[in-house]
């Protein structure tokens, strides 16, 4: 199926009365988001350059990133996770049915209607004004559809940006009427390692990924528990939320080591010129006595799958959350929030200021 082409201007044109980011026609990328903040898309198009010339990474992910200043910057991948029967399914490396290559396809529609796929972005986004006190208040949903997983699952999701909140995604997850009952359906960041992140603020303490995984050096990943509703912080709003940052000044987590085998891997060398807290949330009404947080960590970073260690480059300053998660058991409609804010994590929870850190 052909790729269609235009020029990155089309895609990311905001006037100076819009500022949304939103796809030109159903020919353009499949890239949406705001000015000053979060930016979402689909593979094959790269957030950060979206032309076909250059894929954004593997497929069955949704890329997430940060506008600014007019620029965009590749943050994190939101994969997604569903389990039917005790069985997890992975989207990235889930084999296509149409294909058989690793990661679902997934497109877009302005409907719940999920017609079928298409590689550019059909829907460019439906705007609306949710809140009737605030009517100045602009939203931007669409739908993410993706194929029948191997497990039976078959889910889709709501995706929405507020113009109030313009650092946050809300995924709302629901299923085809063919879907395999799913236990859960988990929504993870998998690329913490990219920024570094080895903090984790939890109810009264900082998970520390240098200490939780200390000694760990091998190619994979590494777990060791998961944190249940009664660890969780509360943010100002009484909600659910963890947050995750690194532990690393901007100007060493900008640097990259003068090796011959870091220059090669560049494209690991965080790009962003400011530093992003990460975080998960979800409402305490909508909140299931299910909910939990999981993170994984790894020492170096991803290098396709392969088992040859030589392949892999340690990251820069040891070990590092690499998936970061909110789990729920599933039930259709139910909504998670993810981050990327320019805001510390005391400026959003601010009993977090006093907590033990490095």
């Amino acid at each position: 199926m052909a790729l269609f082409v235009c020029k990155k201007s089309e895609t990311q044109t905001i006037s100076e009365n819009i500022k949304w980011i939103r796809p030109v026609n159903e020919k353009s990328p499949a890239v949406w988001g705001i000015r000053n903040g979060i930016v979402f898309g689909l593979w094959p198009y790269d957030i950060e350059n979206p032309v076909k010339e250059k894929e954004g990474g593997p497929r069955g992910l949704i890329r997430v990133g940060y506008e600014f200043k007019g620029h965009i910057d590749m943050i994190n991948f939101i994969a997604v996770e569903p389990v039917v029967n005790g069985e997890m399914e992975f989207s990235e490396i889930s084999p296509s049915r149409v294909d058989g290559k690793w990661g679902k396809l997934m497109w877009a529609s302005d409907s719940s209607n999920s017609g079928r796929y298409y590689p550019a972005a059909i829907s460019r986004g439906v705007i609306t004004h949710p809140d009737a006190r605030h009517p100045d208040v602009e939203q931007l949903s669409l739908y993410v559809f993706m194929e029948q997983f191997l497990n039976g699952a078959h889910p889709y999701l709501k995706i929405s940006i507020r113009s109030d909140n313009p650092e946050e995604l809300c995924f709302e997850i629901l299923n085809e009427e063919n879907s395999a009952p799913m236990q859960r359906c988990a929504l993870t960041a998998t690329m913490g390692n990219y920024s570094r992140l080895r903090l984790l603020y939890l109810k009264n303490k900082v998970i520390k990924a240098g200490e939780l995984y200390n000694g760990f050096d091998g190619i994979d990943f590494i777990e060791k528990k998961i944190y249940p509703l009664n660890e969780l912080l509360r943010d100002k709003n009484d909600d659910y939320i963890v947050l995750a940052e690194t532990n690393e000044s901007f100007a060493s987590l900008s640097s990259w080591p003068q090796q011959e085998v870091y220059y090669a891997r560049w494209s690991w060398r965080y790009r962003p010129f400011f530093k992003l807290t990460q975080y998960w949330k979800k409402e305490k009404l909508q909140a299931d006595t299910s909910l939990s947080v999981r993170v994984n960590g790894r020492a170096k970073y991803w290098s396709g799958g392969s088992a040859n260690k030589n392949v892999y480059i340690d990251i820069p300053g040891g070990v590092a959350f690499e998936n970061f998660e909110m789990r729920e058991k599933y039930y259709s409609g139910q909504k998670f929030y993810f981050g990327l804010t320019r805001k510390t994590p005391a400026d959003i929870v601010p009993q977090v200021a006093g907590m033990n850190k490095p």
